[in-house]
């Protein structure tokens, strides 16, 4: 046989066994083999793996001894050890080092130092075991005797972290002991062994050989741990064969049910889902009601295990499901934390012989009391998981944050913990979102929405809206539209205005909170903290994109040129374009071209002041030819157009180009008709000296002037309250706005509200159609006065140039000397005139009825007016009849003006 290694694990560890015993080597053969199982297996001190934290005791230890010089060589020669490196174990020596140093005549007294401590109830931050990660369902399920000797399985011992009797249930029987060394041979069994068998493993080294007495009883007579254990036979007087539980059996139940384990006489119902003691069980009805109290745990339990077990693998759950599960866990960590010292007390009690009759005994009543508050925590968990159901993202913040709502202070802080960690990612999202313009939303739980379909002309108005079911309810509505506005600002810059400012330069950027109790004070101090951070970012990124906007975009210059160009607001190159396209469109729209048109576009520019507006306004000016119906003449069908594109394109969009185009075109024929009648009035002008001589025809001049001066006064009145009370007005209003307006939306929302206001009290809303007709068949009206006017003309000048011939060939020949006319001559003209003169009355005919229909319309028009539920269009009906001429005539325009509008708002 080989001769053994003295320098081997095994002997020396057989060394150490004899040194500390003071003993031979086949004297302490049942002790190594412990140490040597012990050495092999998962056990770990049931306490923090802190360096600092043993330096620290061993210093107050040396201190307590009045050793303070020791404890100052100490301390530098820790500090030196620390900072060579040379070791990498150091917390497991100085552990070594303060086990050594404690004074064995303490370790009897330790049942003793259980019982004050659970006589005062559980520490709060008490670590039982260094397993209470693991999983309870890993739990030994099977309740043998404590006699058999415990396997060193270390599936069983790492996943419970309880040194349980019971384990080698689950493991099989214990493995074979390693073989003693050379030389040695295993002792006989004596009474020794097997009370070490029955007392378990843990204090197998503080028992000696020489101890017969203790194998049923202990020093004091009380029953070993194997007797307390034992369900008790059957009474004499019970029947249907029931057998009384111990209480102590029924602790043991009670704590594998806090597992969700189902224990021998505590099992889980499903028909009514819960946790009943069996009916064969003889227990009496307090023993049952308070172990049906105490099952309440284990149900809980369940239920909140079952919900993190489903969510935790669901990965559509999202960052924000996540985080509530881990917090779910991080509760029941604490929870597994107690159930390991309940285990480890109960453990101790059976292994140092400790029965029920003890003050630190674990009973019943003293798990009632120590598992008040958990059960309260557990309940409000479990209420939480029921609430939160079916929810996610910023849903399922809001449903955390309602249980915040509480007078309970303990309940309170544990669910304003659990919302620090579930609000953690949803503030990762803010923080991404408001400083860097970035969205990575996978599961859709923020409340800013991406569609990555639109295109970035529409990227403002549609590509980033509002999840208004994920808006945490911590957070309102005014600030998630400033937070989606920041993250909006950041990426309309740099995709549509080019503009790659780093968001630092914009911002004046703060440290953001990583932790989840920054996340928590984020959340819990709004008007503070999440209110200041969000108007911050919001006044800093909205300005500068307004500066860009109307620095390198001119948006503002823009804005006026619309207002020059396409609501007339340039007279004189308004009124000079006129002038030149009036040959053009007065012919047929089919004979019409756009580069002529082009071309009279730039002469009256540069005939104009509109030669001083700016270039990149003129150059974005043009001519646009609308759809051709058959009929249509020029003047129909000719319109401005201005082209918008970049970023202004988004206050200029389609929408509104074309509202603006609607609006043009109603203007430029209501200005057509006062250009139409200020030709009318200057043929007035010029005709009334050459048609002197004519005074048969004095009363169609004078007709015709009578329907244009009342035509006049209409379309003035009409220009008036366009111009002054439309236009003016809601763009004095418009530009105030722009220039308080604090970000894009506002600027968007004004210049949408003055084009509605403009549309609606301009009559081309869908509520103003009746009025718009009528006053396109007044238009209509005008234009016929103007043929018939230049028919009158006509004839009235042919006639009088056909009498103007007549006598001048009469005087040439009364200068000749001859007769001036012959009677056949004069009886001819006579003849010529006669006609003339009866075609008069048919003229005057064509006028009266012209009159009629203007008129009739007219006072249609005014009804209409005098009914509308806007004021203003009520005044302009008196405006427009301020000499009562209609109101005489139709008896629904003579109620006050008061009453129209107390009448128009009860309808």
């Amino acid at each position: 046989m080989a001769t053994p290694d003295h320098k081997s694990p095994n002997v020396l560890l057989q060394n150490l066994c004899c040194r500390i015993l003071g003993r031979s080597e086949a004297d302490v053969a049942q002790q190594f083999q412990y140490a040597v199982r012990v050495i092999g297996s998962n056990f770990a001190p049931t306490v923090e793996r802190d360096e600092f934290l043993v330096a620290e005791k061993i210093k107050k230890e040396l201190t307590r001894q009045r050793r303070e010089a020791d404890a100052a060589l100490f301390s530098e020669l820790h500090r030196k050890l620390h900072s060579q490196g040379v070791l990498k174990n150091k917390w497991s020596i100085l552990y070594l080092l303060l086990s050594l140093s404690e004074d064995p005549r303490k370790q009897p007294n330790k049942v003793s130092s259980y019982a004050t401590l659970f006589a005062q109830a559980l520490p709060r931050d008490a670590h039982s075991t260094p397993y209470y990660y693991a999983r309870p369902q890993t739990l030994p399920l099977s309740y043998q005797d404590r006699s058999a000797q415990p396997a060193p399985s270390s599936g069983s011992l790492g996943s419970s972290g309880i040194n349980s009797g019971s384990a080698c249930a689950l493991s099989g029987p214990a493995p074979t002991p390693q073989p003693l060394p050379p030389g040695q041979s295993h002792p006989a069994p004596g009474v020794g062994d097997g009370l070490r068998q029955q007392l378990g493993s843990r204090l197998a080294w503080t028992l000696t050989a020489n101890q017969p007495s203790l194998q049923t009883t202990t020093s004091k007579g009380v029953p070993s741990a194997a007797s307390r254990s034992v369900t008790r036979p059957r009474r004499e007087g019970d029947a249907g064969g029931a057998v009384e539980v111990a209480e102590a059996a029924l602790v043991r139940d009670i704590l594998y049910v806090f597992q969700g384990i189902d224990g021998r006489n505590v099992k889980m119902s499903n028909a009514d889902n819960c946790y009943k003691v069996e009916g064969k069980a003889n227990l009496n009805k307090s023993l049952r009601d308070t172990t049906v109290r105490l099952a309440e745990l284990g149900w809980l339990h369940n239920k909140i295990r079952k919900y993190t077990d489903q969510r935790s693998l669901d990965r559509s759950f999202g960052l924000v499901g996540q985080s509530f599960c881990a917090a779910l866990h991080q509760e029941l960590k604490e929870y597994y934390r107690l159930l390991s010292v309940l285990h480890s007390q109960l453990q101790l009690e059976d292994d140092q012989g400790v029965n029920l009759g003890l003050e630190s005994s674990l009973t019943l009543r003293r798990l009632l009391v120590w598992t008040y508050d958990p059960k309260i925590r557990l309940k409000t968990l479990a209420a939480l998981v029921d609430h939160c159901q079916g929810r996610k993202g910023g849903e399922l913040a809001s449903a955390v944050h309602a249980y915040t709502k509480t007078g309970d202070p303990s309940m309170r802080s544990l669910v304003q913990h659990i919302l620090s960690l579930v609000s953690h990612p949803i503030l990762s999202f803010l923080y991404r979102w408001i400083y860097d313009g970035e969205l990575e939303d996978t599961y859709h739980e923020f409340f800013v929405a991406s569609d990555p379909t639109v295109k970035t002309d529409r990227l403002w108005h549609d590509k980033y809206t509002l999840r208004k079911s994920m808006i945490p309810s911590f957070m309102t509505m005014d600030q998630s539209r400033k937070v989606l506005l920041i993250g909006k600002s950041i990426n309309f810059l740099h995709q549509v205005c080019h503009d790659q400012t780093p968001t630092t330069k914009m911002i004046a950027v703060t440290k953001s909170a990583e932790s989840p109790q920054d996340a928590a004070d984020f959340f819990t101090d709004l008007e503070n903290a999440c209110q200041g951070k969000i108007d911050a970012a919001y006044f800093e990124t909205s300005k500068y994109l307004l500066d860009v906007l109307n620095k390198k975009y001119s948006l503002l210059d823009h804005m006026q040129a619309m207002r020059r160009y396409l609501l007339l607001g340039q007279g004189d190159f308004i009124r000079h374009l006129m002038d030149l396209l009036k040959p053009e469109l007065v012919r047929p729209a089919t004979t019409l071209y756009q580069h002529n048109l082009t071309g009279i576009l730039e002469t009256a520019v540069r005939a104009t002041n509109a030669q001083f507006d700016s270039p990149e306004a003129l150059r974005r000016l043009d001519v646009r030819l609308l759809e051709v119906s058959p009929g249509d003449t020029g003047w129909d069908v000719f319109s401005l157009d201005y082209h918008v594109d970049g970023p202004i394109a988004t206050v200029f969009t389609r929408e509104c180009m074309s509202h603006y185009l609607r609006v043009f075109n109603f203007l430029w024929r209501a200005k057509r008709m006062e250009y139409i009648l200020t030709d009318i009035r200057k043929g007035h002008m010029c005709n009334a000296k050459l048609l002197r001589n004519m005074p048969e025809f004095s009363g169609v001049l004078h007709h015709c002037h009578i329907l244009a001066s009342e035509m006049v006064h209409f379309i003035h009145q009409m220009q008036y309250y366009i111009t002054f009370e439309v236009l003016e007005c809601s763009w004095d209003e418009l530009w105030n706005k722009v220039q308080q307006a604090q970000d894009l939306d506002h600027i968007i929302a004004a210049h949408e509200a003055f084009l509605d206001t403009v549309i609606s009290r301009c009559l081309l809303d869908a509520d103003s159609r009746a009025l718009l007709n009528q006053l396109r068949a007044v238009f209509d009206q005008i234009i016929e006065l103007q043929n018939t006017q230049d028919a009158i003309y006509r004839a009235a000048l042919e006639e009088l140039q056909r009498r103007l011939q007549f006598e001048e060939k009469k005087q040439q020949r009364e200068a000749e000397g001859q007769w001036g006319v012959t009677a056949a001559e004069e009886e001819q003209e006579n003849q010529r005139v006669r006609e003339f003169q009866e075609s008069i009355p048919r003229l005057c005919s064509q006028l009266r009825i012209l009159t009629h229909f203007y008129q009739g319309i007219v006072q249609q028009f005014l009804v209409l007016l005098a009914a509308s539920p806007d004021e203003s269009l009520r005044f302009l009906s008196f405006r427009l009849d301020f000499n009562e001429h209609y109101r005489a005539r139709e008896p629904r325009l003579r109620v006050s003006l008061g009453a129209r509008g107390r009448r128009s708002s009860h309808t």
